[in-house]
């Protein structure tokens, strides 16, 4: 049976909102650049700062690139992970760094609940369950996340967890109450429609095809018009825009896949008796989470390879069996990949480049509250010269060294993907 080419998210749509595409000529005083979740928490950040005159440009259609294809998990932290954020920064700075996207999750639920919008979002946590024996990888996180951070990941024991999730794959797991998971495009959708009821003017298919500087403005030319901005924030992601070139260097596009079930009923349950979001404690990790509509959306792997629907299906199927033998049979309804951007130093690139010019990119991996945090923060830079932008300067544009960077990543990958399965085997438990 053939794949449809497009994701369940956008399948599942009752419909396909549409934003005009930009014509014409205009002066603005800001010009976000991108319709990702980056782009329209900037652009609605500004608004709800009282900021007139912002346009959003999409190349495609609002939520088009990860925004609108991840994995729906909405959960505090960075891709760089915690430890090396104290190493780095020392305990005050990371914890107020971290703190910036637990803070994102809780304006994520409120925007949510107080405009009512309808993007399937759960409210059942998130567990991080260990594939290996080994307990101290969970202790010792959720020992440095209690102490440095302030936060509280509840343990779970083996029993509890299996009684939950229906897999003899795991052991002990950690579980993070505050998190939730949702349908990102429909959320995505929802951002876009708030900041155009308070005056963004929100164009898709509207590709910025050059960006120079004239005077005091700059000027981005699109396909059918032209946009003179008084600032322009860069938020394009992994679907790189091709205006600055040290822009586009410091990025890795890489991609990363999903798939969901036919509706499974009661045989869910057999899988999965909680409605929390799941990942685990390896590099190269599963996560999956339970639909409403009782499918279950699998994703998984890191490549530098945009796969064929097919393709994904073959590999994240037989990922699922590893996991729930019990599952053999069932149909797969969807399978997608999609890139992100990645920079070499895991952590998201943000902040003042130039005069007048902006910049959020590299959220690849764990997106959705740091380009909320991300969206706050420019925001708050551009209306009130707010500086805490620069908490997170020691993480700029560092080149991603491509082609090579491209080669290296992917033999990283490999290579982690090779220590998790040595680690299995010397627990005895191959496969």
């Amino acid at each position: 049976m053939s794949i449809p080419t497009e994701s369940y998210y956008r399948a599942s749509l009752h419909r396909l909102p549409v934003w005009p595409a930009f014509e014409g000529k205009r002066q603005t005083r800001v010009c976000v650049i991108g319709g990702g979740f980056a782009g329209l928490n900037t652009a609605l950040g500004l608004a709800e700062r009282g900021l007139s005159e912002v346009t959003l440009i999409e190349a495609q259609e609002i939520g088009h690139g990860a925004s609108g294809r991840n994995g729906g998990f909405v959960f505090g932290g960075y891709s760089r992970g915690e430890d090396a954020l104290l190493r780095e920064l020392g305990p005050q700075r990371a914890r107020a760094l971290y703190a910036g996207t637990t803070d994102a999750v809780e304006l994520i639920r409120s925007r949510i609940r107080r405009h009512g919008i309808a993007c399937d979002a759960i409210e059942a946590g998130v567990i991080w369950a260990n594939w290996f024996r080994d307990r101290e990888v969970l202790r010792s996180r959720q020992a440095l996340l209690s102490e440095h951070y302030g936060v509280d990941w509840q343990w779970w024991s083996r029993e509890r967890l299996r009684e939950q999730v229906r897999s003899e794959r795991y052991h002990e797991a950690l579980f993070e109450p505050q998190a939730l998971h949702f349908h990102p495009l429909k959320y995505a959708h929802g951002l876009a429609d708030l900041a155009e009821s308070r005056g963004v003017a929100v164009h898709e298919r509207s590709p910025a095809l050059a960006l120079e500087r004239q005077g005091s403005a700059w000027r981005i030319k699109t396909e059918r018009g032209e946009i003179e901005a008084e600032q322009v924030v860069l938020a394009c992601g992994g679907y790189l825009a091709g205006l600055r070139r040290e822009v586009d260097a410091a990025v890795m596009p890489i991609a990363t896949y999903a798939m969901v079930t036919e509706p499974l009923g009661e045989r869910l349950d057999e899988a999965l008796r909680t409605r929390a979001a799941v990942y685990d404690t390896r590099f190269a990790f599963d996560y999956y989470r339970p639909l409403p509509d009782t499918r279950l959306l699998w994703g998984g792997r890191i490549s530098v390879l945009d796969r064929s629907p097919q393709a994904v299906k073959r590999l994240l199927y037989r990922d699922m069996l590893k996991v729930f033998p019990q599952l053999a049979g069932t149909r797969i309804d969807y399978a997608w990949s999609g890139l992100m951007s990645y920079a070499r130093h895991q952590m998201p690139q943000l902040g003042r480049i130039g005069e007048g010019l902006w910049l959020a990119q590299a959220f690849g991996g764990h997106g959705v509250a740091p380009t909320t945090f991300a969206g706050e923060t420019v925001a708050a830079a551009i209306a009130h010269g707010d500086e805490r932008w620069r908490e997170l300067s020691g993480y700029g544009l560092v080149s991603a060294m491509k082609p090579a960077g491209l080669l290296a990543a992917q033999l990283s990958y490999t290579w982690a993907q090779f220590k998790d399965a040595y680690k299995e085997r010397s627990e005895g438990r191959a496969g």
